[in-house]
């Protein structure tokens, strides 16, 4: 019930984020969406009593399914690319609302 609840504070606190003007915001906001995606993955995926699939200790019926564990972690990186990305655009285009334009010397005739 808690990581449900968490999993809901998380998604509209991003969509929240996501629907703001700024750009930064924007980008928070997939970041807290990622998460709550992540936090799904995990908790859908390993279950807590289960053990470590890497051990001999337990047997192959009780240890925990490694895959959603690689799917978190690529989705943690690729996440992290995505948003330097969009950072990165984010402080390029901080001023493209500028009306004037440079004066390069070029003369427009008619």
């Amino acid at each position: 019930m808690i990581i449900s609840l968490t999993v809901t504070v998380l998604v509209a606190g991003g969509v929240y984020l996501m629907l703001q003007r700024s750009m930064v915001r924007a980008v928070f906001g997939m970041g807290l969406i990622s998460h709550a995606a992540n936090l799904m993955l995990l908790v859908t995926g390993v279950p807590g009593w289960r053990g470590e699939p890497l051990t001999n200790a337990t047997s192959a019926q009780q240890m925990a399914d490694p895959l959603p564990q690689a799917f978190v972690l690529t989705s943690i990186v690729i996440t992290l690319a995505v948003t330097i990305f969009m950072l990165a655009l984010a402080v390029i285009g901080h001023n493209d609302d500028v009306a004037h334009h440079p004066n390069t010397g070029e003369t427009h005739e008619s």
